[in-house]
């Protein structure tokens, strides 16, 4: 339940909230050739039941004030550490979970001293993170409750918790930086494309996953979040022969949305396209970390940088040879 980004009821009374003001200017703007309603056309970009459009830019602005700057913490943190923290947002069952399990195996062939961990957000439950563990990866559940985002505190107590509970399996301490060691923190979001968009945890970057089962109109639907994100994966691509997904379609839209983010189509199922996450996983952390024992140079990190985008070319080139793409 977030009142800053409006999802906070659906009781009778906002029902009577709509028809009280349906003719008030900023608040709900009416099609007059179909009725259909736009709750977001106000300067608050959004209607809460009985608040006005100022007090609902005030609300956003202390409470996001709020926790933005513990997310300055956070990022200064992890910069301090080392640490490499991705956000991975999405719709509830999109496959986040397991791609990051394929992706913490992946990374013990591809950059086996690389600490990986995970802090899972869900409204209820730990199997996220029991299934995380399984692996053998340190991992830390958060349950939300009612919320329906995580937060910059929720993440900041979480890696806290995440240490504690890590290092003495590890033998390091979390007091100081561990001169070249590098580490990449996933932080997976509670399941929904709205509330997480706005919200900083202190992340390098957001990833947005969706699955070929959601539909290509996501990112024009949910702008917000693929506006956010610096990369979308198009996740679960092995179904792609048993659904109707535009692939060509959905890149454009989220190119309307968002001219720079990056696309990576993949399949956790069949390994298919992981290579190219594992390259730009490397370019996230700034290829900081050493495969083996040589550090991976500024010119290989170019090399598996242009092998992700030759990668996604050659995706694109088989999708319109066999008829996939419209």
């Amino acid at each position: 339940m977030c009142v800053v980004c409006g999802c906070s009821d659906n009781s009778p009374a906002h029902a009577r909230h709509v028809q009280a003001h349906a003719g008030e200017a900023g608040v709900v703007q009416v099609n007059p050739g179909n009725g259909d309603l736009h709750f977001g056309a106000g300067a608050a970009r959004v209607s809460v039941p009985g608040m006005s459009q100022a007090r609902a830019i005030k609300l956003e602005t202390d409470i996001l004030g709020a926790n933005n700057r513990v997310a300055q913490q956070n990022r200064a943190h992890f910069e301090a550490h080392g640490v490499t923290a991705l956000n991975l947002v999405s719709s509830p069952g999109s496959g986040k979970t397991t791609l990051l399990c394929a992706t913490i195996e992946a990374l013990k062939t591809h950059a086996p001293g690389l600490r990986v961990s995970v802090i899972e957000g869900d409204q209820q439950t730990s199997f996220d993170a029991d299934r995380i563990r399984a692996t053998g990866a340190p991992a830390i559940q958060v349950n939300t409750g009612k919320g329906c985002h995580l937060d910059a505190p929720m993440v900041s107590e979480a890696f806290a918790q995440l240490h504690s509970h890590d290092h003495h399996g590890h033998g390091h301490s979390h007091d100081h930086h561990h001169g070249d060691d590098h580490s990449l923190l996933f932080i997976e979001n509670v399941g929904n494309l709205v509330c997480p968009a706005v919200w900083d945890l202190g992340e390098a970057a957001k990833v947005a996953i969706l699955s070929v089962t959601e539909g290509e109109d996501k990112p024009l639907k949910y702008p917000d979040m693929f506006a956010a994100a610096s990369l979308m994966v198009l996740n679960e691509t092995d179904l792609l022969p048993h659904v109707k997904f535009d692939v060509a379609r959905c890149i454009e839209l989220a190119r309307r949305v968002n001219p720079t983010i990056e696309i990576l189509q993949l399949s956790a199922t069949t390994g298919e396209g992981m290579d190219a996450w594992l390259h730009w996983l490397d370019h996230a952390m700034g290829a900081h970390h050493h495969h083996g024992d040589e550090p991976v140079s500024a010119e290989a990190a170019l090399r598996q940088r242009v092998q992700q985008l030759e990668a996604e070319l050659a995706q694109a080139k088989a999708a319109l040879a066999t008829g996939s793409v419209a």
